[in-house]
């Protein structure tokens, strides 16, 4: 007999079995769309152009970004691993950020949060969208990228933004 009495604490006797416990057809809860987030963080460095202040000089900062991306959950009722978030961060994102000197790695532009997030947004969705991953995740799109520059300091790209524009 199981107890679901919410706030009762006890200790649990044993694990469920798959297949005995749950069924394979109970995995999945819902076939709803949700919102799966992950953040990371990389530090660099950067100067921006054309800008009369603090920021054109040569800086660093520990950014954190996060990524909000939303899926129907398969069979098992995961929707995004986030462990393959974080194999798209390593593999397509990352290696341009990291200890990098962001005015030379990035796409010509001036590194201000507001350009780089919109980057950040074309890099996951292209991800996404691409043969190494559209096959397994073919419902998985970007819904917004939000990026720190300071902890109280944010830019934000969102999915209907970048759809209208």
């Amino acid at each position: 007999m199981m107890n679901r009495e919410p706030g009762v604490f006890r200790i649990v006797e044993r694990l469920h079995v798959f297949g005995e416990d749950i069924s394979e057809n109970q995995l999945r809860y819902h076939r709803r769309r949700v919102l799966v987030s992950k953040q990371f963080t990389f530090d660099a460095a950067h100067h921006l152009h054309a800008y009369d202040g603090k920021c054109k000089n040569l800086h660093g900062h520990t950014y954190e970004v996060v990524f909000g991306i939303s899926g129907k959950p398969d069979e098992r009722g995961i929707a995004i691993d986030f462990g393959t978030v974080k194999q798209i961060w390593k593999d397509e994102i990352e290696g341009y950020l990291d200890h990098r000197y962001l005015n030379e790695t990035l796409p010509p532009m001036n590194t201000t949060a507001e350009n780089m997030v919109v980057w950040l947004y074309e890099k996951m969705e292209a991800a996404l969208s691409s043969g190494r991953y559209l096959s397994s995740l073919p419902d998985a799109r970007t819904e917004f990228v939000r990026l720190y520059e300071t902890p109280t300091s944010f830019a934000e790209a969102r999915r209907e933004w970048m759809q209208d524009e």
